[in-house]
């Protein structure tokens, strides 16, 4: 049964995430309401709400080692409520876009929070399914906050999207403040900075894994849509429906969490990863078949989510002691790579098209191929290892 502890920590991703996705969508509503300004100039906002989020995922998540992860969690809540309350009244853009990097800062201190007390309740041999729940708070902010906010815009107002948000907000903060028992937290010296994680042994592995992996696919992404509109020329609503079933393949693989704490990360990494890789190859082979891009979407979802499980697992398990700080290396890496792998498959697709992007996709997740296969040839050894040595001392 999933506990209260385990549905406040989904609850708050897909409030963070509703409000990362929401501005999107509604940009040209949100323009209306201030003469003389265009949709591209109120995505701004939504630029520099990524941008604080790195920021201050990556100076500001050790407090989540200093105060304790859940005293982090709903301060930041708080300052999001308060952040989106001020969006809803803003009477010019430029508040507005202070208001969402306010925001931003808010969430980069709520994100590594959420992991890290997500890895604290998780019951023993259960982490990667209790991880592989609270992500589906990221299908509920896609799949069921986008939609929701751009009805609510038609039907009332956009303020209402960030009314709605800020008191979600606030409620959230008042149900976690009340969960007293958020299980042990591993007492340590708690880093002076987020940088200072840097030092631990293995990490840089991981983390260069991470920015591979989340390169490969906000750049992929990216160009999704423009690929569907402009090269395909599809409606607008195909790209929309090739997200939503992404969403919804991502969604679906929470239970496959459950598969991973049984036969091992190690074995579970080197299967996900390579069938990530042999997606964005399928995505390459089939660019110009929109109905077999869209069943790959499906599949796409699912093994981005595994992928991230794993990911996440091994970076909360490396140290408990800086749990919070490792935690907002991550996420700070995540919301980097939404504006370079941009930046990066934007030649890409210019001059070679969407196929390449997915070759390169694909590439990209070898690096996370080469390393789980390492991590599990050296559990094979050790494994060899002791059954010698029992062998041994048998014979003795």
């Amino acid at each position: 049964m999933i506990s209260r502890r385990v549905l406040l920590l989904t609850a708050a991703i897909a409030v963070i995430g509703a409000n990362s996705l929401a501005l999107s969508p509604i940009a040209a509503t949100v323009a209306a309401s201030f003469p003389g300004r265009s949709a591209a100039d109120v995505v701004t906002a939504a630029a520099l709400y990524g941008l604080a989020t790195a920021c201050s995922a990556l100076l500001l998540a050790s407090l989540s080692d200093r105060i304790g992860a859940e005293r982090a969690l709903t301060r930041a809540l708080l300052v999001l409520s308060a952040s989106l309350g001020a969006a809803a009244l803003s009477p010019a853009l430029w508040m507005l876009i202070v208001a969402q990097a306010l925001a931003g800062l808010a969430a980069g201190v709520a994100l590594p929070a959420i992991y890290t007390l997500t890895a604290q309740v998780a019951e023993k041999g259960r982490e990667s399914q209790t991880l592989s729940f609270v992500l589906t708070g990221w299908t509920l902010s896609l799949v069921v906050g986008v939609g929701l906010a751009a009805l609510l815009a038609d039907l009332l107002h956009w303020r209402a999207v960030f009314s709605l948000l800020a008191l979600a907000a606030v409620g959230l903060a008042l149900g976690i403040s009340r969960c007293h028992d958020w299980g042990m937290r591993t007492v340590g010296e708690a880093p002076s900075s987020t940088l200072k994680a840097l030092r631990i042994p293995g990490i840089h592995s991981l983390l260069l894994n991470v920015a591979a992996y989340m390169t490969a696919f906000y750049g992929l992404y990216t160009y999704l849509g423009p690929h569907l509109g402009e090269v395909l020329q599809l409606p607008t609503s195909f790209a929309g429906l090739a997200i939503a079933v992404y969403g919804l393949g991502f969604g679906a693989a929470a239970p496959l969490g459950r598969l991973v704490d049984r036969y091992g990360a190690n074995a579970a990494a080197c299967t996900t990863f390579a069938g990530l890789m042999l997606v964005y190859l399928g995505l390459m082979a089939a660019a110009a078949l929109p109905l077999v891009m869209l069943a790959l979407c499906l599949a796409w979802g699912v093994a981005n989510h595994l992928g991230l499980n794993l990911l996440m697992r091994q970076l909360a398990e490396i140290d408990p002691v800086q749990r919070g700080a490792i935690m907002g290396l991550y996420s700070a890496i995540t919301y980097l790579c939404v504006f370079v792998g941009a930046l990066l498959y934007r030649p890409i697709f210019t001059h070679f098209g969407f196929a390449a992007c997915a070759w390169a996709s694909a590439m990209l997740v070898l690096p996370a191929l080469g390393w789980a296969l390492g991590q599990w040839r050296r559990k094979q050894a050790e494994l060899r290892c002791h059954s010698e040595h029992d062998k041994s001392a048998k014979e003795v």
